[in-house]
């Protein structure tokens, strides 16, 4: 798959630092071996060392190629939980409550992000997305220009039976329910950032509705040319459009029929749904019907890189979302510089 190929290389090309705080976990461990082997990304592995040692060995890797911590037993636990305790007093949290807080392999992964230990995080193997998320938000927190936190997934259609073929971004399909226009706009925008960082290419933004160029009146459209309005302000310099059908957004000869003065010419790459639950059956119909290979969600809007994993995940996604993260922490670091 071409677009997971280029990821790769990209993120080859200046190995970051990826936190795995589900470090016992054979696929996570299978993934970080295959990362660290293909020089992707340096890894730290959280949980038990004599533990992750074994297996590591026993899969034919050497442990001492990753770095390997276990938060209960960590002299970073009294540091990272003062950090937490100032970071969340106007919550009431006292000092217990930052120990258990940062003792917990999500929480004390997010710190080490946080604190510049490490570049990015992955969890969600085993911990649930709501966990994953909460560790992220509260300790990593929100980047200052971004209003919220969403989500995408990345979707690659790499197989002989697509007819067209490429990575494309599907937003959002994993956290944020029922956005408004404002939200909308940001999600736009932030997913456009987001598939110019991870392929390289340039975005074309369809923001998707029940309807095409007022071809249907309703407040969900409205909010959609709303949403267009204000993410064609935010960020002039991008292609944007909207409201639109998928099929005139996807296909050219659709896009033809319905918008002739389309500048998208249904060659969208990034594809913005209405709200949650139209992202994440749209998403799941592309990859189950359609074989898409779906990447995600993956966050964006963060201070720095956390990401989420299925609990249905397979080495391979692990591997996968190892070198997504380590590609956006490139980029974090190119922005603050």
């Amino acid at each position: 798959m071409k677009p997971l190929d280029d990821i790769i290389a990209a993120a080859r090309s200046n190995p970051c630092h990826i936190v795995l705080p589900e470090g016992e976990d054979l696929r996570i461990i299978d993934g970080a071996i295959r990362a660290v082997g293909g020089g992707v990304a340096r890894i730290t592995l959280l949980g038990n060392e004599a533990r992750i040692r074994g297996v590591l060995r026993a899969r034919g890797a050497d442990p001492d190629h990753f770095t390997i911590a276990n938060p209960l037993v960590s002299s970073m636990v009294q540091p990272f939980a003062a950090s937490y305790c100032e970071m969340r007093k106007h919550k009431g949290v006292d000092e217990a409550a930052a120990i258990r807080a940062v003792s917990d392999p999500l929480g004390f992964a997010a710190m080490m992000v946080r604190q510049g230990h490490a570049d990015g995080t992955i969890g969600g193997a085993i911990a649930t997305t709501a966990d994953t998320l909460r560790a992220a938000l509260q300790i990593i927190g929100k980047a200052p220009d971004s209003r919220i936190v969403s989500s995408f997934f990345l979707m690659m259609l790499c197989e002989t039976h697509h007819a067209k073929k490429g990575a494309f971004v599907f937003a959002d399909c994993g956290l944020v329910v029922e956005p408004d226009a404002v939200e909308l706009a940001d999600i736009a925008v932030a997913s456009a950032r987001s598939f110019q960082t991870l392929t390289g290419s340039v975005p074309k933004v369809a923001m998707l509705s029940f309807s095409t160029g007022g071809s249907a009146v309703h407040d969900r459209v409205s909010k959609v040319v709303l949403a267009t309005a204000l993410a064609r302000a935010a960020n002039p310099s991008v292609l944007i459009e909207g409201e639109l059908q998928f099929d005139a957004a996807f296909d050219e000869a659709v896009s033809a029929a319905k918008t002739p003065g389309s500048a998208i010419k249904g060659a969208a790459n990034v594809l913005v749904f209405p709200n949650l639950e139209a992202a994440n059956i749209g998403y799941k119909i592309a990859q189950r019907i359609g074989g898409a290979k779906a990447i995600g969600p993956i966050l964006q809007g963060l201070a720095k890189p956390a990401n989420d994993l299925s609990r249905g995940c397979s080495a391979d996604d692990v591997y996968y979302m190892i070198a997504v993260t380590a590609v956006q922490a490139r980029a974090n670091r190119v922005r603050s510089l």
